[in-house]
């Protein structure tokens, strides 16, 4: 019995004879005799094979078969890449591939991952676009370093381009840190610095800071970072670095508080966590404690100290005069009246740390001290007196609150009673009083007034009496008054006669 088998021109065939391989068919016809040949066509489009027993086979025929066959075998450290025309096809290690010559330009290229995991560059341009089984692509930018860690273990910076890894068996990972950041979060800092110096040594610059040394970092003339003591952090080179001794004086220069108070929200955010600071106004004085103790008297302006290592507390005082008021006090006279009094008292502090370390509250203290003065003031006198010398209660209450404020250094300028607010019925008692007294005193003043003027008539009748020409003016005055009430007059006779009529008639 005779056989006959056809390969097409984009096939390639193997030829068996009871399971047993005999040669590979080029395409064209075949005839066997016999019933127990077998061919396994493959379509060549298809590069690569898959052939069963290839392993026997290549122990038994491998010759035949590398002259048709590329065969790839890589090892447990190996991977490989396969260029068949235009596509690309990744190798696992401990694998066999084959792939077939000729039809489609194929070639082969293995790499001992135990050397590097890294692609050379030239397949990675190649591999462009295209996604490989087992190997992992990064993109580093311009502005970027990257830092590439395999098992989380970092085994070194990729400066700007294209990288590919193989990621076979192992965990591949970048992370991108950049470069117009001049302080970014290095991963692992402590363990970047001790365990790859020559990392550090080639990008970074190092601030390692010894106990009671603080650090400000600078980068193009700002302000980045504030460092306290102790610490140690990394920065891109190109930083500035400005070292402080804050062991013996902790306060800030003029120049540096303006840098630091007077700067951007985000430096004023970096020093509100590091820096103790006090406004002291024109006009007032300020007292520094530190660790509880007092230490200096603070000029007019801002102030600011180093928080580490020690406690700082600032008091303002005003040193300007200062008013205070004692309102409301219901007191009650001598006599046993009850009056409302309202005091003020102008008052300045001299000694600021006297005041201060003496007094817990001065305001306090004052208010006190002059409601017991005002009490024992209005409380030795009687009503009237009160009314007729209220300065008697100024004087009192100004000697008294002197005398007890000139240990604490505070002078008392002035002291004055403001209102003196009676009862209602007092009030009403006192009104009738008053009038009473006006109403009396008007009298009097009428009384003399009446005396006076009778004993000016009395004066004008005696002149009149010893002058008729004094008598004939007055008649003409008396007369001028009648005549400007009359309206109309009619003259009958002489003036004569007119005259001495309207004398009578006056005299009637």
């Amino acid at each position: 019995m005779w056989k006959t088998f056809y390969i097409k021109p984009n096939e390639i065939g193997i030829l068996y004879y009871r399971s047993d391989f005999k040669k590979i068919l080029q395409p064209g016809t075949y005839t066997y005799l016999g019933r127990h040949w077998q061919v396994k066509t493959y379509d060549l489009n298809q590069p690569e094979v898959k052939i069963e027993n290839l392993e026997l086979l290549l122990r038994t025929h491998e010759a035949e078969l590398q002259e048709h066959l590329l065969i790839i075998r890589t090892a447990f450290n190996q991977a490989a890449l396969v260029r068949c025309g235009q596509t690309w096809i990744s190798v696992m290690p401990n694998q066999l591939r084959a792939f077939w010559r000729g039809f489609i330009e194929v070639e082969s290229h293995i790499f001992n991952l135990e050397e590097s995991l890294e692609l050379p560059a030239e397949f990675v341009q190649q591999l462009r676009g295209l996604a490989i089984n087992g190997l992992k692509k990064f993109q580093i930018s311009e502005y970027e370093i990257g830092l590439l860690y395999v098992q989380n273990n970092f085994i070194r910076p990729l400066e700007q381009g294209e990288y590919a890894f193989w990621t076979v068996n192992r965990d591949v990972a970048l992370r991108t840190l950049s470069r117009i950041v001049p302080n970014p979060d290095f991963p692992l800092e402590d363990v970047m610095i001790e365990q790859h110096p020559e990392f550090v040594s080639a990008y970074c610059e190092v601030v390692q800071l010894q106990d009671r040394q603080v650090a400000i970092v600078r980068y193009l003339g700002k302000v980045i970072a504030i460092l306290p003591p102790t610490s140690r952090k990394l920065f891109w080179r190109g930083v500035e670095l400005e070292m402080i001794d804050i062991s013996s004086n902790a306060k800030l220069s003029p120049n540096l508080v303006a840098e630091l108070l007077a700067g951007s929200k985000e430096v004023l955010l970096l020093s509100h966590n590091s820096l103790h600071v006090r406004e002291v106004p024109a006009q007032h004085v300020g007292l520094l404690y530190v660790n509880q103790e007092f230490q200096a008297l603070l000029e007019p302006g801002i102030h600011a100290w180093w928080l580490y290592g020690r406690s700082f507390q600032t008091e303002v005082i005003d040193m300007r005069l200062q008013n205070i008021e004692v309102s409301g006090q219901d007191i009650l006279s001598k006599d046993k009246v009850p009056l409302r009094l309202n005091l003020t008292a102008g008052f300045r502090i001299q000694d600021p740390l006297r005041a201060k370390n003496g007094l817990s509250d001065i305001s306090s203290f004052l208010y006190k001290e002059l409601q017991f003065a005002l009490r024992a003031a209005v409380g030795e006198q009687t009503l009237d007196a009160l009314l007729e010398n209220k300065g008697a209660i100024d004087r009192s209450v100004a000697e008294y609150i002197r005398s007890k404020t000139a240990d604490y250094g505070i002078e008392v300028d002035s002291v004055g009673v403001k209102d003196i607010i009676l009862p209602g019925e007092i009030k009403t008692i006192l009104s009738k009083v008053v009038e009473a007294e006006k109403a009396a005193q008007a009298n009097v003043v009428r009384r003399r007034e009446e005396t006076a003027a009778t004993r000016s008539m009395l004066n004008t009748a005696k002149v009149m009496e010893d002058n008729p020409v004094a008598l004939r003016l007055k008649e003409l005055e008396v007369l001028e008054r009648i005549a400007e009430k009359i309206d109309r007059i009619q003259v009958n006779g002489s003036l004569d006669s007119i005259l001495t009529e309207l004398i009578q008639i006056n005299r009637q």
